[in-house]
């Protein structure tokens, strides 16, 4: 006797689920056009290219990834730290942001770190 409401429920529910197939119904569906315009100007972010650590002349440790966009890294004065984006106008320039400013390259051995004032070259 309990299996006749059961079976009747699983019935019930396999024809609802068929209900309303309409693609305006359907959330996302509708114009793929319009879609592909809004998207066709989305930009990744660059990716990772190098990850260095630099220990500098008074023992300082920072943490530097650098992006393959050649203008831009992160760096961080502890390995799960918080990273501090630096920006360069062009490749080839200083990056600064925040408090630091980075001078060199992810393929040179050294690079000048100058932080809350000071300057220094660290090496990889």
């Amino acid at each position: 006797m309990t299996k006749t409401p059961l079976l009747l429920s699983l019935v019930v529910a396999a024809a609802l689920a068929g209900c309303n197939q309409d693609k305006a119904a359907r959330p996302g569906a509708g114009d793929n056009a319009a879609n592909a315009q809004a998207n066709a100007n989305v930009a990744l972010p660059p990716s990772i290219s190098a990850s260095k650590i630099y220990r500098c002349g008074d023992n300082h440790v920072f943490y530097v990834d650098w992006l393959s966009d050649n203008k831009t890294a992160n760096i961080r004065s502890e390995p799960n730290g918080t990273p501090t984006p630096v920006v360069a106008a062009e490749p080839g320039k200083p990056l600064t942001g925040g408090e630091y400013s980075l001078t060199g390259s992810p393929a040179a051995s050294s690079v000048t770190i100058a932080h809350a004032g000071h300057s220094q070259s660290c090496k990889a």
